[in-house]
């Protein structure tokens, strides 16, 4: 039996689109170093406002390098617990007169433990 091949693109090989039409918008190169000494640059719109640091090739943070940074880093906002989250929902009061109504079944026989197999 004769061998046959397919014959056609590779799948992702190249791409069936042109840049016919497309304006593209003006770069500058921004550069950042690094604390191991590389410095490399990122391709930036112009208009683009450069974050403070950019993670370098070799993993280390990269800071900006000749221009005013921006500020990207938002304030931290301080992290709410379980308790914080359970606040929202219920008052103290309300958590006490629960935990009286449980701990009463419980004791009274009409609950049972539920022991949790890890």
């Amino acid at each position: 039996m004769a061998e046959r091949s397919l014959r056609g693109m590779k799948i992702g090989a190249n791409s069936l689109e042109t840049d016919e039409g497309v304006a593209f918008v003006e770069r500058k190169q921004v550069i950042y170093a690094c604390p191991s000494g590389h410095e490399f640059g990122v391709a930036m719109a112009t208009d683009a406002e450069p974050p403070a640091t950019w993670e370098c090739r070799c993993g280390s943070e990269g800071l900006l390098r000749d221009e005013p940074a921006t500020d990207d880093k938002k304030p931290a906002k301080p992290q709410r617990t379980h308790w914080d989250m359970l606040l929202e929902r219920r008052t103290e009061d309300e958590l006490k007169e629960l935990l009286r109504e449980r701990l009463e079944l419980l004791r009274a026989g009409k609950l049972r433990l539920r022991r949790h197999h890890g």
